[in-house]
């Protein structure tokens, strides 16, 4: 009879034990867990700090007695392995409990023990206000002490997946809360623009960020910065990092790998051939690179969980390895990576480039659109898809499912761009931003248009004479641009080329990157070849100044609109205020929206949306004769307006076009 040990009863572990029951009826399962739970949601645990997870109960997935009902598993908890006899193939543990030494022989080892938290050595870590979360029990232990102590701020130090899952679950709980992270930003993992999405929604909460600084003391009521600045903390959360639980596995002489983690096989097992593992405490083949790794994620410890069991029992079951897929949400944001990002995939040899797009996860005039983040990494020579990273409020985590399935599969862009994916207006686009990272690849590996990521300009520009080309409208060029940046909107670009140079360098950009790319065609139609698209234009440019910053490129910082928790949400009042149309004499009308209206007009213009037009025509006055000019963001809706006055007797009115056109004449008309 197979006596299967398995040593760790949470993800990996628990995983394990439950499919070799599956795989066999008559094998005697033993799961020894060191803690006092097993099979618990430890991914869930901020959630329930955070008040979004109501009950407790709601993260125990098993107990001993269901597993013992449910699988016919014998479970020990609070037992705590000593030492692995692997001749005798027996294992010695201890009830912490009663000090109790118990043995228990197996044919097959399953080690599942995961990772702790890495606890710094540094004065104050080990005062009472100070936590690490990873069990139950901490999770208890800091929400005794949201409760008992009511404090009123609080520090995390580690800007990682669990630090801004307490960060914001402090921030519900209503402290004043400090985000303190060594790296150069938070979520070190993503590229920087990604980061600035995450960062920019923190900051809108009221979290302050520090980045580039460690942690020299923790105080009573104080932590104090490498840099020398002290910031007032009624609580602690240490979250720098996990360091695999390898003890055990040392003690008995089984081999650890160059990542550090214990080295197994493709079939997950270790250098004994009867002792199998899984989850956080291996390493693994990396699926794009190759190269060893450890990635300590719930998914792959599930999945080598249940292969681990399988291969223990006899099986032949190959691990294929881990993409990394990650992804966490911060209040309402969300972002996430998979496979290798540009810096990555360059560093092990891969003449790697990537593309960014920003475009509505469903189709903008339906409501609730809002805008996603793809960001595409592929080699270069063969166009197969590396990795990838999204951000958005929306759609982001089926974006990033999406990049997964390209780079576990080897798929190309060009096999992305030709994906049929789910479309109707509240759910899509008819080309998803998927499809449009895609042929913005497929675009830059042709040459047809060039272009470099926000990351990239500090080493473009470096040394070189640039000419930054800004075009989008006046209203927002105004508000932020590239410092020396020449403004010239895409629709007034054809008639300023001759104005331009040859010999210089030309970087275009827009505020999302698609008005860049046509910027760059309607450049290279008319000869210029030294031309460049930035890839996500000014929003990605806004999103990498807000963490690391430029060496040689300066742009002006949005400011960040604050945000509350618990605010109801509400439609904005967007009634523009503007002066009665009075007399007869000439009239402006802004046919856009009220919201569009409210971000810029043409001065003197009236706002009149097409959308009430037949309601509040009367408004121009009974002489149908009136001079009416009538304009939009580009033309198109004020046609409509134009036809529809014209229908009802106005014989004078003009269509403006866009507001750009509509600005620059205003513009030289008041010079």
């Amino acid at each position: 009879m197979e006596k299967i040990v398995i040593i760790g009863g949470v993800a990996a572990g628990a995983t394990a034990a439950a499919k070799a029951r599956r795989l066999s009826a008559s094998a005697h399962i033993t799961l020894l867990e060191a803690g006092p739970d097993i099979s618990f949601a430890n991914c869930g645990l901020p959630y329930y700090i955070g008040g979004d997870i109501e009950n407790r109960s709601s993260l125990i997935l098993q107990s001993p007695e269901s597993f013992k009902e449910q699988y016919n598993v014998e479970v020990h908890t609070h037992t705590l392995v000593s030492s692995i006899d692997r001749q005798a193939h027996r294992v010695v543990a201890m009830d912490v409990r009663s000090g109790e030494q118990k043995n228990f022989e197996y044919t097959k080892l399953i080690l599942a023990q995961g990772g702790r938290p890495v606890t710094p050595t540094l004065p104050g870590a080990d005062l009472r206000h100070v936590f690490t979360l990873w069990t139950l029990e901490d999770m208890d232990n800091i929400s005794r002490h949201l409760s008992e102590n009511s404090p009123k701020s609080a520090v995390v130090v580690g800007g990682g997946f669990i630090g801004l899952e307490m960060a914001e679950a402090l921030v519900k709980r209503g402290l004043k809360v400090h985000v303190v992270e060594l790296m150069p930003h938070v979520m070190s993992v993503m590229d920087a623009e990604t980061a600035g999405f995450i960062t920019a929604e923190l900051m809108a909460y009221g979290v302050d960020v520090h980045t580039r600084v460690g942690v020299t003391e923790i105080t009573s009521s104080q932590v104090q910065l490498d840099d020398g600045m002290l910031i007032d903390a009624d609580m602690v959360l240490l979250s720098i990092g996990v360091r695999p639980t390898l003890q055990l596995a040392r003690e008995a002489g089984l081999q650890i790998g160059e990542s550090g983690g214990l080295l197994v096989d493709a079939y997950l097992q270790t250098s004994d051939p009867d002792i199998y593992a899984a989850g956080d405490m291996v390493e693994i083949d990396h699926r794009v690179n190759g190269k060893k790794v450890r990635i300590p994620l719930a998914g792959p410890a599930n999945r080598q969980g249940r292969i681990a069991a399988e291969n223990a029992l006899g099986g032949h079951h190959p691990y294929k390895g881990s993409i990394g897929t990650s992804v966490v949400r911060v209040f309402e944001a969300v972002a996430g990576i998979t496979g290798l990002s540009l810096k990555q995939a360059r560093a092990v040899g891969f003449d790697a480039d990537a593309v960014v797009v920003h475009k509505e996860h469903h189709t903008s005039y339906y409501p609730g659109s809002e805008p996603v983040t793809v960001m595409l990494v592929f080699d270069k020579a063969t166009g197969i898809v590396l990795g990838g990273q999204t951000a958005g409020y929306k759609g982001a985590d089926k974006r990033l499912d999406v990049i997964a399935t390209a780079v576990a599969s080897k798929l190309t862009v060009s096999d992305l761009a030709d994906i049929d994916f789910a479309y109707s207006p509240p759910i899509g686009t008819a080309n998803d931003a998927m499809n449009m990272a895609a042929y913005a690849a497929e675009n830059k590996l042709s040459g047809y248009s060039p272009s470099v990521t926000a990351g990239e300009v500090d080493a473009l520009v470096d040394g070189k004479p640039v000419l930054f080309i800004d075009v989008r409208d006046v209203f927002a060029f105004e508000k932020s641009h590239v410092n020396g940046a020449r403004h010239i909107p895409l629709e007034l670009l054809t008639g300023q080329i001759d104005s331009l140079p040859h010999d210089r360098l030309i970087v275009v950009y827009d505020e999302t990157g698609k008005k860049g790319h046509q910027a760059v065609r309607t450049l290279v139609n008319a000869g210029l070849s030294h031309v460049v698209n930035i890839s996500g234009g000014h929003q990605s440019l806004q999103r990498l100044a807000l963490t690391v910053g430029f060496q040689h490129v300066k742009v002006a910082l949005l400011p960040i609109e604050a945000k509350r928790i618990n605010d109801e949400k509400q439609e904005k009042t967007t009634e523009a205020q503007q002066a009665p149309m009075q007399g007869e004499g000439p009239v402006l009308v802004d046919v856009r929206t009220p919201g569009e209206f409210l971000m810029g007009a043409v001065p003197g213009a009236v706002n009149i949306p097409l959308d009430e037009l037949d309601r509040r025509y009367g408004e121009l006055g009974n002489n149908s004769g009136r001079d009416i000019t009538v304009y939009c963001a580009s033309g198109a809706r004020s046609a409509y307006a134009q036809m529809f006055l014209q229908q009802l007797g106005y014989t004078n009115v003009k269509n403006g076009g866009g507001i750009t056109r509509m600005m620059a004449m205003y513009r030289q008309q008041a010079s």
